[in-house]
């Protein structure tokens, strides 16, 4: 039997009886909380998929169709810009001759070779010049000519007209501009050729299946696919002139359910409709969503197969070493007990057996005092000052039996109201103020006023400060700075205590707190004081944390509570 009272066989039946129900229950674990979460999203997306499948190609739709109606608008924009550009070249004339237009109408086609001709009228609609491919133009009279009629009443500076025949009997658009020079307006406008305006048009669609038109409000086309219709028809499909955009699923003749976008032009009266067959314009999304069904399904089944292997392997191994572990508990409790215990004793020997010296030969000095033969003053003014020494070598050898005491057991702190300015100040202006300015290390307060006075043991409470400032002091080589300071902070008294020594690693630092663990050399401490430090400050609720870096010191921070207790009295009485 080990000394549990448990046989090895035994502890390890519990721990595989152990590591089973751990098996089943991380079985129903991942299962519950893995698997049927990616099930349930998986069917959620399915569903939520195909509901909003409509909406989306919708708005893609939309996207598209407000896209290109502001290509067309920019488009259009940039032929008005190029007629007015005419006006205000350095070599303009209100009587240009055939060559002057020539040159605007080449200068027109390289910018855009959609221009066909250029002419120059007067207020009265006369066309006094022109260029391009219908001479007999010159002289015309567009007065009753409906963009004429319109540039002449819109408050815009030009205008753009639906497509028609005209004088030359072929279907195109006229951009008209109207510029004031001196007191007379003076107009240059420019036909445009659809078949051009439709290929820039067709050159920007995006996909399969998608087809572009444009009809005025009276719902004719301005431009449209041959395959789907002629100039001037009629639209099967006339948008209502009070939304600017929008889309509505359509059946045509062969059955096919179509979505049509259409959106309302800024720079004339036309309407882009922009058409698709259903299934194309969900094509993408419906072969986005099996992929990502697919790929979803091989994940779960994946990760899935891949945390069952490895959970099943890190149970096997949690179980052996669980299984070892459990063997070498029992052998090395028992040799850690026996290391602390040589480390203990050590140190503890080494500080004993100082006292302990100066004891035996200072009694043996006395004795030879108190000897005739030796003919030494036996006067009690020589004697006193070597019994004091023994005495303090008793009290030393006793301070080291007194922190093994307070270390094994826990005693109920016997708590006053204290100023822990005054106790810092008490050991600080004590022995530790000749100790220090021997060993040239200079003190800087910076003790916050007025303090509140709380429930302390105060002996307790100056052994720690004590302590603290005595391993500050340890840790300076030579020279030094220890700083001490105390302050109010959340509903607690904080005292730092810092040094400018040598400092810890982060390693030590970790271990400081763990008793018979010390920094110093063999013999010069037994690694309890702050030990028993820690214990003393955390029975009064407090907290010790310890903040240091190799080669740029220590700092040391008690937190003690600013709490009334019960039973404390003013330390000023109880002295």
């Amino acid at each position: 039997m080990n000394q549990d009272g448990m046989g090895p066989f035994s502890y390890r039946e519990d721990i595989k009886k152990y590591f089973k129900k751990l098996r089943f229950r991380l079985s129903i674990g991942l299962t519950l909380a893995f698997i049927l979460p990616q099930a349930i999203f998986a069917a959620f997306l399915h569903f939520t998929f195909s509901s909003t499948l409509t909406s989306v190609g919708k708005l893609n739709m939309e996207a598209l169709s407000r896209s290109q109606s502001n290509t067309i608008d920019l488009f259009l924009q940039e032929r008005v810009v190029n007629i007015f550009s005419l006006f205000h070249g350095g070599d303009f004339s209100v009587t240009p001759d055939p060559h002057k237009m020539e040159f605007y109408l080449r200068t027109l086609v390289q910018t855009s070779d959609s221009f066909i001709d250029v002419g120059f009228l007067t207020d009265q609609g006369i066309q006094i010049g022109y260029a391009g491919p219908f001479p007999y133009l010159h002289g015309k009279n567009y007065t009753q000519e409906k963009w004429f009629l319109e540039l002449k009443k819109t408050d815009r500076n030009y205008y753009i007209s639906d497509i028609y025949l005209g004088f030359r009997n072929k279907p195109h658009f006229t951009i008209a501009v109207k510029q004031m020079i001196g007191k007379t307006h003076y107009i240059m406008r420019s036909t445009l050729d659809p078949d051009k305006f439709y290929t820039f048009l067709k050159n920007t669609r995006p996909g399969k299946g998608v087809y572009y038109s444009l009809i005025n409000r009276d719902g004719l086309f301005q431009l449209v696919d041959p395959e789907q219709g002629n100039l001037l028809d009629s639209s099967p499909y006339i948008p209502p002139l009070t939304e600017m955009s929008g889309t509505n699923a359509l059946t045509d003749e062969k059955e096919e359910t179509l979505l049509i976008t259409h959106s309302w032009l800024r720079e004339t009266q036309w309407a882009l409709l922009v058409r698709q067959p259903l299934n194309m314009a969900h094509a993408k999304m419906h072969r986005a969503r099996r992929i990502m069904t697919s790929t979803l399904m091989a994940m779960i089944l994946i990760i899935g197969m891949t945390i069952w292997i490895s959970a099943n392997r890190l149970i096997r191994k949690a179980r052996i070493n669980a299984e070892k572990g459990e063997d070498m508990r029992h052998q090395l409790l028992h040799a850690s007990k026996l290391a602390s215990l040589g480390q203990l004793a050590t140190g503890i020997a080494h500080e004993i057996n100082n006292p302990l010296a100066i004891i035996t030969a200072t009694s043996g000095y006395v004795r030879d005092m108190l000897d005739p033969e030796m003919h030494l003053d036996s006067s009690p003014e020589k004697i006193i000052p070597e019994l004091d020494t023994i005495e303090n070598a008793a009290f030393r050898a006793k301070k080291i039996t007194t922190q093994l005491l307070d270390f094994g057991r826990k005693n109920k702190p016997h708590l006053i109201l204290c100023d822990v300015n005054e106790i810092i100040k008490d050991v600080l202006d004590g022995v530790k103020k000749q100790e220090f300015a021997i060993k040239n290390i200079r003190i800087e307060r910076d003790l916050s006023p007025n303090l509140p006075k709380i429930p302390l043991d105060f002996d307790q409470i100056r052994q720690v400060f004590l302590n603290l400032i005595n391993n500050a002091g340890d840790a300076i080589c030579e020279k030094g700075v220890i700083y001490v300071s105390t302050m109010v902070k959340k509903s607690a008294i904080m005292t730092t205590i810092k040094d400018d020594g040598e400092g810890m690693t982060f390693e030590q630092t970790q271990k400081i707190f763990d008793p018979f663990y010390t920094t110093k050399d063999v013999g010069k401490g037994t690694g309890l004081g702050l030990s028993v430090s820690l214990g003393i400050v955390k029975s009064m609720g407090g907290t010790i944390d310890a903040q240091s870096l190799k080669g740029s010191g220590t700092s040391f921070t008690v937190s003690l509570p600013i709490l009334k207790t019960k039973g404390a009295t003013d330390d000023r009485q109880e002295k």
